[in-house]
């Protein structure tokens, strides 16, 4: 049986042996796994096959773990139940199963170096499950007195190899500031993905400006970190587990049937794509869900943010593309903290997803019993902070008519502390807009003043 599983091998493809290996299973054929993934990611079978035992034939095949790097995450979800003061931002917090933060974080601080009329310094710290959280610090050189703070939240842009990396630029070009962070930065110093990424999403999305060292330079102290399942929080993926492992394989095929090959970037990216999936479930099951885990990992920056030196802690902002806008709006709505935020390209109401662009989203916008509680402009509204939300028309991922109601739902609920832009743009942040979110910040975050509370807001 064995050699016939070979021999479809050679003469068809891995995919065909896989399918023949499982029929011969399930009509009650039992013996130990024998296909293996080979050094560029495909399935193959060893030209010898293994010695076996009665045991090794009565024993299940052995499945790689699906959360490696994050078996820790149920137990860290089941004793930190969140907990805050407002009703509103409590009923949100429980529907995505935001888990409560560690308080006072500590951090550490790796290097810092002045560059370009900024400072740039690289943190990290352990949030209490999964691997480290890299992050940096930028501010503008020669400023005294405290600055207004900002998170600058990476978008989701289906790539998970770097996170916060693709906001900032680095005084030796290399445009990876969490390499040289060794163990510390909670990568695996011996991985591939260890070594520089190429950044061309910075070029495609945000227009070429690294906009967290942008940021700085027009005076704001930033901070940017990796967000849960991307860059140094992302999942370990190697060996694949079996449903990502079908879908990096089935890429490869295509690639090689037109002479590329899958860089290690890709087929991590790949493999990420198919797993955001399995995290999904296992957030399920957990009590949580993808987007209020990355909520955690916002929150506990925001923290950060407010305890590091030179950062006014009555000031403190986000913005964000993309994931990162639905990032944003998400933690306005959690914390009081926020005074203001900017949400680009990424708002709508969930009715004009229906029925054509659900595939066009990740689970960072899609989170079960989250329409219980309104519609996605909803959000928005549940927070005291202005907010300024940039729309794309002819964003590929948005209707405009979903757009055009967001906005009408936002501008009769949020009355003096909502603005809204069009832009005859697509999915991008380009350099005009980040132009106007940036004076919108400065705008709303020049003062100390606590914004007056909405008299529409009911909070306990």
């Amino acid at each position: 049986m064995y050699s016939l599983l070979l021999i479809f091998e050679k003469a068809f493809s891995c995919e065909v042996a896989r399918t023949c290996f499982s029929t011969l299973k399930k009509s009650g054929v039992r013996f130990r796994t024998p296909f293996r993934i080979d050094e560029a990611g495909h399935y193959c079978f060893p030209l010898t096959p293994p010695a076996m035992t009665a045991a090794d034939m009565a024993a299940p095949p052995t499945r790689p773990s699906a959360l490696a790097g994050y078996e820790d995450w149920p137990a860290y979800v089941a004793r930190h139940r969140h907990t805050v003061n407002s009703a509103e931002a409590r009923q949100l917090a429980e529907t995505l199963g935001v888990p409560a933060v560690t308080p006072e974080l500590e951090y550490a601080v790796h290097s810092e170096s002045a560059h370009d009329g900024v400072i740039t310094s690289r943190l990290s710290w352990q949030l209490g499950f999964g691997p480290r959280t890299s992050a940096w610090f930028v501010r503008p050189s020669g400023t005294t007195g405290p600055l207004p703070g900002l998170l600058a939240l990476h978008c989701h842009g289906g790539i998970k190899a770097y996170g916060a990396e693709r906001l900032l630029w680095f005084p030796d070009g290399s445009n990876n500031g969490g390499a040289n962070l060794g163990d510390s930065s909670g990568r695996d110093p011996d991985s591939a993905l260890h070594e520089v990424p190429p950044l061309p999403i910075r070029a495609k999305l945000y227009g070429g400006r690294a906009l967290a060292t942008w940021l700085a330079q027009q005076g704001f102290a930033v901070l940017a970190h990796d967000a849960f399942m991307w860059g140094s929080r992302r999942f370990g993926l190697d060996p694949l587990p079996w449903r990502a492992a079908n879908t990096v394989s089935s890429q490869q095929a295509l690639r090689r049937e037109v002479g590329v090959e899958l860089s290690v970037w890709d087929q991590y990216n790949a493999a990420a794509a198919a797993h955001e999936e399995t995290v999904a479930k296992a957030a399920t099951l957990i009590g949580t869900s993808v987007a209020g885990t990355v909520a955690h990992d916002d929150l506990a920056a925001l923290g950060i943010l407010r305890s590091l030196p030179g950062v006014d802690r009555e000031r403190l902002g986000c913005l964000g593309f993309s994931g990162g806008g639905g990032r944003a709006l998400i933690l306005g709505a959690l914390s009081p903290l926020i005074r203001s935020y900017v949400v680009t390209c990424m708002m709508t109401t969930f009715e004009s997803l229906l029925p054509t662009y659900l595939d066009a989203h990740s689970w960072l916008l899609h989170s079960p019993g989250l329409a219980q509680l309104g519609d996605w402009p909803d959000l928005a509204v549940r927070s005291n902070a202005t907010v300024l939300v940039q729309y794309g028309l002819a964003d590929e991922l948005f209707p405009e008519q979903g757009m055009r109601d967001a906005d009408d739902h936002l501008s009769e609920h949020m009355p003096g502390r909502y603005t809204g832009s069009f832009w005859q743009e697509p999915h991008v942040f380009t350099p005009a807009m980040q132009d106007e979110a940036a004076a919108f910040l400065t705008a709303a975050l020049r003062s100390t003043t606590t914004p007056a509370p909405d008299p529409a807001r009911t909070d306990s």
